[in-house]
């Protein structure tokens, strides 16, 4: 019940505080500038947060050898060798090595590149060299000449039928609509038969070529280091283990400032009674604090709190990995607490909350009706006056002025 009551209370704040100007309602157009100016800068802090988020080099970037390098080790097909070395080969020259090209990807980011990644591309840009781009080319040009033979044997299987039927008829051949006489068709099937094998042969002859190379030896050899792949993969799972929460620790460390001078300025126009400046800090202190929330949650989900529970559940209850959830489920709720009393200790403003309190005769602690005889509140027992320190009357707690000589006052 008292969580609702503060939901509720926290609701009716915000919903006053966003629309109204010294308790007075704004007028329409007022409010649809302030509404487009909440858009405009809603999407430049998204912008932002997308743009630092960005910043550090995720696990792909600093670790980028290791999905190939692992889809390697997990391919048990006997011509893994060949069809690896071949995808590192491309058929035209590119502006930039490997090696160039990760060092490129790491300019203006937060982390390095994996060494052994730098050492994979050096074998990488070893293998795709002129000469084994040669080979490919040549290889691709003999695979279509097998493919146009191959087609040209099918159409003959299918037309020998009716050649034949054209040569029982004594059909002139200068008049037949098939691609061969039906006594040549056996004759042609076998020189095309004998042509692909001699092609499948030379393409053969060129993947041995680029296999036996000593660069392409040393790169399996390289590959085949269970210890380097090992101290890999160490490295990829630790990067994947961080990458969330330090992307979520920029991304705060963009919003705070952000939300420090919008929270400053708005106690600052609210303590000096400055309608509008209050207004307008409040509208940006929300679209700040609306991405900060979630982005809590997003780390939440996905960051290393939750890869952290999950392996101490499995640790010690084996695969049941759904009562992360069971946990989850009553985490959330606690830091919901926690955040609406925060809410409660920095945006609720006493005076503020006081004087309207005064004006309705309700005690300005907890907020039920008093009476005018009232000194101390009978559902909380609060009082409701103190002296004045300049002319020692009793007046209002938590208002500003004494209501008998109008001297300045401390709350308390």
């Amino acid at each position: 019940m008292g969580v609702m009551h503060w939901f509720k209370r926290g609701w009716r704040l915000f919903w006053r505080r966003s629309r109204l100007v010294n308790e007075e309602p704004l007028n329409r157009v007022s409010l649809i500038v302030i509404i487009l100016v909440d858009i405009f800068i809603l999407i430049n802090v998204f912008n932002g947060l997308n743009e630092i988020g960005r910043w550090p080099l995720s696990p792909h970037q600093a670790q980028p050898c290791y999905p190939p390098w692992q889809a390697y080790r997990q391919d048990t097909a006997s011509d893994r060798e060949i069809r690896f070395l071949e995808q590192q080969i491309s058929l035209d020259p590119v502006p930039q090595t490997a090696v160039e090209r990760l060092q490129e990807s790491s300019k203006g980011k937060l982390g390095t590149i994996s060494p052994i990644c730098l050492t994979y591309a050096a074998y990488q840009d070893a293998v795709n060299r002129p000469l084994n781009r040669e080979r490919l080319k040549e290889r691709q040009e003999k695979q279509a000449q097998i493919q146009s033979l191959k087609a040209t044997n099918a159409r003959i299987r299918q037309e020998y039928d009716s050649a034949l039927l054209e040569q029982l008829a004594g059909q002139p051949p200068d008049q037949s609509i098939n691609l061969v006489a039906a006594a040549q068709a056996k004759a042609t099937l076998e020189a095309n038969n004998r042509q692909i094998a001699a092609l499948n042969n030379e393409i053969a002859a060129l993947e041995r070529a680029i296999l036996q190379e000593a660069n392409s030896q040393a790169f399996l050899q390289f590959l085949g280091e269970e210890t380097t792949f090992a101290q890999l993969e160490r490295q990829y799972q630790h990067s994947q283990f961080w990458y969330p929460s330090l992307q979520f620790v920029l991304q705060a460390l963009f919003l705070l400032p952000l939300i420090g001078v919008a929270l400053g300025v708005h106690r600052f126009g609210d303590r000096h009674r400055h309608g509008l400046l209050a207004l307008m800090s409040w509208h940006l202190l929300v679209i700040f604090l609306i991405p900060l929330v979630l982005k809590i949650f997003e780390l939440l989900q996905v960051g290393a709190l939750l890869a952290w529970l999950s392996n101490v559940i499995l640790a010690l209850f084996g695969g049941l990995a759904f009562l992360v959830r069971y946990v989850y489920i009553l985490l959330i709720p606690a830091v919901g607490f926690g955040l609406i009393k925060a809410a409660q200790a920095l945006f609720l403003n006493p005076q503020r909350q006081a004087a309207v309190r005064v004006q309705k005769q309700r005690c300005v602690r907890c907020g039920k009706r008093l009476q005018e005889i009232d000194q101390y509140c009978p559902h909380c027992g609060y009082l409701q006056w103190m002296p004045c320190p300049n002319c020692q009357q009793l007046t209002y707690r938590h208002l500003p002025y004494c209501r008998h000589c109008g001297a300045p006052l401390k709350s308390q």
